[in-house]
């Protein structure tokens, strides 16, 4: 796994881990049973942070300043793809609709969404321009 990829832990963080596992009756069975959770779920390195079986936490004061930046960069770019797929849907809601001119409406409106969200990295520009292109083709084959 890429270093990119795991976020540190934070000082709070690290103590709510302690502090969960230590009250726990035995930490061991405690971890486990977390691990087992996160691997059903896909999320075993968002949640545990591990790169080979080790938990990393913030040393330096440049690290933790980089772990607390990496949890508000993390909601903001969750917000701004949450707003991607909420304009997607919306443009593929009002061509089920039937209704051409408002499906239109909405697909411009939507492509400064993509636009944007493509210009900050959040997705490659590549995805935009298949989710743009897919969309602008299913918009133009909707009947008059």
């Amino acid at each position: 796994m890429r270093d990119s990829m795991v976020m540190p832990l934070t000082v709070t963080r690290a103590r709510n881990k302690f502090i969960l596992a230590f009250r726990a009756k035995d930490a061991m069975i405690a971890v486990a049973a977390h691990l087992r959770v996160t691997m059903q779920s896909g999320t075993l390195a968002r949640s545990l942070e591990l790169t080979n079986g080790r938990t990393h936490m913030a040393n330096s004061a440049q690290a933790r300043k980089r772990a607390r930046q990496a949890v508000v960069a993390r909601a903001h770019n969750g917000s701004l793809r949450s707003r991607l797929r909420t304009a997607i849907k919306a443009v593929r809601k009002a061509i089920a609709g039937g209704d051409k001119v408002a499906a239109q409406s909405v697909f411009r409106t939507s492509m400064s969404t993509i636009d944007s969200v493509a210009d900050k990295k959040i997705i490659h520009k590549n995805k935009a321009a298949r989710h743009k292109s897919r969309l602008s083709a299913a918009v133009k084959s909707m009947a008059a």
